[in-house]
């Protein structure tokens, strides 16, 4: 997932790792240079989508976005939990 808008220097990456520990998921969450976050998750469908949800539409995060781009990914190898990257 790519999210979009003012989703860089307001505590974003930091908002999402705290929320995915409301769920059974695992990933990353990271900035790219061109303004943008990524975000790879991986767990049941059910609980990735609630998650999904709770970052667009529920969280003080969904103001910030403004736009999002989703895109199936291989499994996450070797991915325990859920990190922020640098």
């Amino acid at each position: 997932m790519i999210f979009e808008g003012r989703v860089q220097g307001v505590g974003f990456r930091y908002t999402t790792k705290d929320l995915a520990k409301g769920f059974e998921v695992c990933g990353t969450v990271r900035n790219l240079p061109e303004g943008t976050v990524e975000l790879e998750v991986m767990g049941e469908r059910e609980e990735v989508e609630s998650f999904l949800k709770e970052i667009a539409e529920e969280s003080p995060l969904a103001q910030l976005i403004k736009g999002m781009h989703v895109k199936t990914i291989p499994p996450l190898e070797g991915v325990k939990g859920f990190t922020i990257e640098r």
